[in-house]
């Protein structure tokens, strides 16, 4: 039914009176009355309306007239005048289906209805009333058939306006409430969390200065506390902004990029204040991860900070973690696994505390982890290896849509079976 729809579009009308065409040569060459071929007379002015209407199929009021003409002459010479009753007949529909007002449709309707009763003129008053009554056919279902196709596009040209109206009332609604969201949520952020990590900063810095007599150890611990908790601050500003203006702070790239020749620097930071936690890091990286892009530094810094959390937490800082990053054709290998031979490390409680100084990765574990090498294309993997644990990965170089793997199911904890996958509370 759709070609059939299209068939009766305003962008289609030389397509219809091409098939009107056919369908009046056709007629031509096989239906004539009685049999007979029909004469020159009658082919002239069949081919001129065959003409007008594709030559004028963007001017349905002039071939309206023209069709009138070639009618008005086919009555006073010929006595089969179908082929110029239909084309003066599909005129006028032509001009009712289109968006023309009601007096020029029934200027057009006048003019058809007058040609025809022409017909009658010198006729018997019954066969003058059957050519009134005839008019119905020739005038009345035209009209009627162009009032019901016009009254149809209108229809579906209204239920297109209101579906392309309530597609934006509902993109607009779902980007307020978006909003809103942010909104609540960078309040959270910047009243809550970030108002105590401020005043363990700040009370860390007051104890720097206050005890004078600390033991260098100590006092090694202090600054690392300090240190991680103004970086902490600095990118919980970060997460704010861009909570709230997120088209001023470059969208989520302030939050998810790093600078590629900062990226050894990072990792090294992050292996040294695991170092200093008291968790042994064996590390092999690969000098190319100086030339990442700034998305995949990001993620492969913040894989590694996770990872290094989760040992202290699971393995305990006696254990040997061994962390790989490699770089081959442009993919990035990455891999973190440890013996697992490590008890629970001093003063941490069995609920999972970690201990002071070792980097936190993005606060949702295995969870968060996976979410961020998926969104790169990648797929995480994490597992028992051994007597310990191991997390891996590999970042492709260039990620299409079509080509991204397959999510895998991980387990959230350490011991718990691969196919029963939860989230790893940080």
């Amino acid at each position: 039914m759709r070609w059939l729809g299209r068939l009766f579009n305003t962008r289609d009308t030389l397509v219809r009176l091409t098939l009107l065409d056919l369908a009046g040569v056709g007629y031509l060459v096989f239906c004539t009355q009685a049999g007979r071929a029909p004469t020159v007379t009658q082919w002239i002015l069949a081919v001129g309306a065959f003409a007008a209407a594709l030559l004028l199929h963007r001017r349905p009021v002039a071939n309206m007239v023209v069709q009138a003409a070639l009618l008005a002459a086919a009555i006073a010479l010929l006595d089969d005048i179908m082929i110029n009753q239909v084309g003066a007949s599909w005129a006028l529909i032509e001009i009712t289906i289109g968006a023309y007002r009601a007096r020029t449709i029934g200027l057009a309707a006048g003019l058809l209805a007058v040609v025809d009763l022409t017909n009658t003129i010198g006729d018997p008053a019954d066969r003058v009333a059957a050519g009134v009554v005839g008019l119905a056919l020739e005038v009345g279902i035209p009209l009627l058939l162009g009032l019901v196709i016009r009254a149809n596009w209108n229809l579906a040209r209204q239920a297109q306006e209101r579906a392309v109206a309530e597609q934006r009332q509902h993109e607009s609604e779902s980007r307020a409430a978006r909003a809103d969201e942010r909104s609540a949520i960078a309040r959270e952020l910047h009243d809550v969390v970030a108002h105590h990590v401020a005043s363990m900063v700040l009370r860390v810095g007051v104890a720097r200065h206050v005890l004078t007599d600390l033991d260098p150890r100590v006092g090694e611990v202090f600054d690392d506390v300090h240190g991680t908790g103004t970086a902490a601050l600095a990118e919980l500003r970060r997460l704010v902004a861009v909570l709230r203006d997120p088209d001023g702070v470059r969208g989520d790239a302030a939050l998810t990029a790093i600078e590629p020749s900062a990226l050894p620097a990072a990792i090294g930071a992050s292996i040294d204040r695991a170092r200093q936690a008291g968790i042994t890091v064996e590390a092999d990286l690969d000098p190319a991860i100086g030339s990442l892009d700034a998305v995949r530094g990001m993620a492969v810094l913040r894989l590694t900070q996770e990872a290094l959390t989760n040992v202290a937490k699971h393995a305990g800082t006696s254990a040997v973690a061994h962390l790989v990053v490699a770089v081959r054709d442009g993919v990035v290998h990455w891999e973190v696994a440890d013996t697992g031979r490590g008890g629970v490390p001093a003063g941490v409680p069995t609920g999972g505390g970690v201990p002071a100084g070792v980097p936190t990765g993005g606060g949702h574990g295995i969870t968060g982890m996976r979410e961020r090498v998926e969104v790169l294309g990648g797929r995480l993997e994490a597992g028992p290896s051994g007597t310990g644990w191991r997390v891996r990965t590999a970042l492709p170089a260039v990620v299409a849509a079509s080509d991204r793997a397959p999510v895998r199911s991980v387990p959230g904890e350490r011991g718990a079976p691969a196919e029963s996958p939860a989230p790893e509370p940080v």
